[in-house]
């Protein structure tokens, strides 16, 4: 393997998804700008998680819709805006 090639500055991050409020702790270099106070007491880094395996459908077995940008709303609204023109003619 070659040296000095991987990152030096892991730490213990909690990563959180959204969509269900699950949380666990690993090692990561990632950075952050949010902290969250973990089950031990100690204050650690927040990454958050649109999806996660506890919300993902390959994971569940369940189709479930996870939206949280509002990206299905704007769409709808857009759609129904068309429709109305159409009518209209």
């Amino acid at each position: 393997m070659k040296k000095d090639i991987h990152p030096k500055d892991y730490r213990f991050v909690v990563f959180k998804d959204m969509s269900n409020e699950y949380s666990f702790i690993t090692r990561s270099t990632v950075q952050t700008r949010d902290t969250v106070v973990w089950e031990d007491g100690k204050e650690y880094p927040l990454v958050k998680l649109e999806i996660s395996h506890t919300s993902h459908p390959f994971f569940t077995g369940k189709i479930k819709l996870v939206d949280t940008a509002g990206r299905v709303d704007k769409f709808k609204s857009r759609y129904q805006k068309h429709l109305d023109l159409k009518e209209k003619k």
